[in-house]
């Protein structure tokens, strides 16, 4: 497919990625799938990715790599890179994540491929933040991709600023590339009324109840902390204040020993499970809840609980990369553990109206984001 575009670049991406990416469902996922697909429209994109993608996207995406471990030490995945670019006359080469440091290294020693690493956390200081004693290697490791890159693209000024200051990384090749959003405007008050609706009919919701929705995969020990949090520190203030109201958790691999929340029902705490449409709960929604206190690198539910103009309430760590002036006061960040903030906060809150400002969408938006990205490269 020809990129739709109506000034001739002569850029021609080929992307590494290394796992699976489509169909995107999880955040991550989402964030790689989108960025593509509008980033697609703009120039010439190719992607080499695992046999376990399930591709239907308008651009070129070659399955072929190896599910197993040791794919990411593959020697002679140099070679078969290096055939796809050739056939494909690629310019970059972009890789998502640093974990392909050595063949990094081996295309700036032996190649002319302008080479960009798309950085979606600082990874060492993410595994440190969860305990990995590893961390440091990784460290190292994380530090060699990137002296090797010619751009490197994070998705938090956090991040980018820790590199530049600990990895000594040239600041011109850096860049933010934050996670975004496909609306580029508020949604109309009557889509976001008949979702409330829906949300309400579906789980026996009374009609003046505030809704306050947290999600995330709950394998994934920050999310299993928040929600912990949720339901030992802030919902028993909540209910001390007397406030109507349900909180939804959405998503998947929540611990068997948790028995679904249903001892916190009558609590006002609903586990939702994993949600097919996770739109229509953000849309639905009063109030989106991020109490995160680990894990690196920006919160994908808190961009697109603030895309769809969502009050959001957040820890100081779940607010990473993004400000409150860029939100139109849609986003309250309290202190980490201040469990008594985030009470009084939601209270305070829950007759707040939306701010219609759309230049939330003009930093955020996916098409803005791929504008800029290809910028950059054209630079």
């Amino acid at each position: 497919m020809k990129p739709v575009n109506s000034k001739k670049t002569t850029i021609r991406i080929l992307s590494i990625v290394p796992y699976q990416v489509f169909p995107a469902v999880m955040g991550g996922q989402k964030g790689i799938a989108l960025f593509y697909r509008y980033l697609s429209q703009l120039l010439p994109l190719t992607v080499l990715t695992t046999q376990s993608n399930k591709p239907n996207e308008n651009y070129k995406v070659i399955s072929t790599l190896s599910n197993a471990r040791w794919r990411y030490l593959n020697p002679l995945l140099f070679f078969k890179v290096r055939r796809i670019a050739e056939e494909q006359e690629i310019t970059h080469l972009l890789f998502e994540h640093p974990y392909y440091a050595w063949l990094i290294s081996i295309f700036r020693n032996f190649s002319s491929k302008q080479l960009i690493v798309h950085s979606h956390n600082i990874e060492s200081e993410r595994f440190r933040s969860i305990g990995k004693w590893w961390w440091k290697l990784l460290w190292y490791y994380e530090k060699w991709a990137y002296e090797n890159a010619h751009f490197v693209w994070f998705k938090t000024i956090e991040d980018e600023q820790y590199a530049i200051k600990l990895y000594h990384l040239n600041p011109e090749r850096c860049a933010v590339i934050p996670y975004g959003v496909e609306l580029t405007e508020l949604p109309a008050t009557s889509e976001l009324k008949k979702s409330k609706e829906t949300l309400q009919r579906l789980y026996q919701i009374l009609n003046g109840d505030t809704i306050i929705l947290f999600n995330g995969t709950l394998s994934y020990k920050p999310n299993l902390d928040a929600l912990l949090s949720i339901i030992n520190e802030i919902n028993p203030l909540l209910m001390d204040r007397g406030l109507s109201y349900k909180i939804l958790i959405c998503g998947k691999s929540l611990p068997a020993a948790y028995n679904e929340l249903s001892d916190y029902r009558a609590m006002n705490i609903i586990y939702c499970g994993f949600v097919e449409d996770i739109d229509l709960y953000f849309k639905g929604c009063d109030i989106f809840l991020n109490p995160l206190q680990d894990g690196g690198g920006i919160k994908t539910k808190l961009i697109e609980a603030l895309g769809f103009g969502k009050i959001c309430i957040s820890s100081e760590n779940g607010a990473i990369g993004v400000l409150p002036q860029q939100t139109q006061g849609r986003l309250h960040i309290v202190p980490d553990t201040d469990w008594q903030a985030y009470s009084d906060k939601i209270c305070s809150l829950t007759d707040a109206t939306m701010n219609d400002n759309n230049d939330f969408y003009e930093v955020f938006s996916w098409k803005q984001i791929s504008k800029k990205a290809v910028a950059i490269l054209e630079r």
